[in-house]
């Protein structure tokens, strides 16, 4: 059935196609997982405010994209060129910018995102092209498995003595994590209706960019 829906689309036409990616945080098992359904004019700023929402994240650190060695990104946060590579405007780079394969068979594209230089929370972007549906409002999250880690936790090592504690209740740190992490934290839970109302709110927030950039004072 879908070979037989691809034919019937102009490959030529980014409009008759989405992206679904397949997103992880690397080093932790099992796996925090999402899979999305991106519209093909979503830029890498959006992209950002979607993998921010998706994962539950607050935004409060640095990020960029790994695109084959380029590093995109908000250039701004390093304009005393501090970091190794030169950072390009993510909202210049769309997902229809990105060379897909036209045989379905072939190896999906692969993008490192990266969040918080300290913690060093890395998520492997798997994407492939695929038809668009319609009467669907893209993007979407049609996956998830597993709540995205509390900020600041310490990176996949720091979530992994947390989770240690979180879960044990003879566990000297068991009633300060949890107060730490709050009541409504469950790690193996992702409610993927509040996810998707996450993703709509962050997008519209964001006007086609990123949202603090919207939020400076004019």
């Amino acid at each position: 059935m879908r070979g037989m829906i691809e034919r019937m689309l102009d490959p030529f036409d980014p409009d008759s196609f989405i992206v679904r990616a397949e997103v992880h945080i690397l080093d932790i098992e099992p796996r925090i997982s999402r899979t999305l359904e991106l519209p093909m004019a979503l830029n890498l700023a959006q992209l950002h405010e979607v993998l921010q929402a998706a994962f539950g994240w607050t935004d409060s650190h640095l990020h960029q994209f790994n695109i084959g060695g380029l590093i995109y990104g908000a250039p701004e946060f390093d304009e005393d060129n501090l970091f190794d590579s030169r950072i390009f405007e993510a909202t210049e780079v769309r997902l229809i910018d990105i060379h897909f394969p036209y045989d379905p068979d072939e190896k999906p594209v692969t993008i490192i995102y990266e969040y918080d230089f300290g913690d060093y929370w890395r998520h492997l972007l798997q994407l492939e092209r695929i038809p668009r549906q319609e009467g669907i409002k893209y993007p979407r999250c049609i996956n998830a498995a597993r709540s995205g880690p509390p900020e600041d936790v310490g990176g996949t090592s720091g979530y992994a003595d947390f989770l240690d504690a979180w879960l044990d209740p003879s566990h000297d740190e068991h009633k300060a994590m949890r107060r730490w992490a709050g009541r409504k934290f469950q790690p193996e839970l992702a409610n993927l209706d509040a996810i998707n109302k996450a993703i709509a709110k962050a997008l519209r927030s964001s006007k086609g960019g990123y949202r603090f950039r919207n939020a400076r004072p004019s």
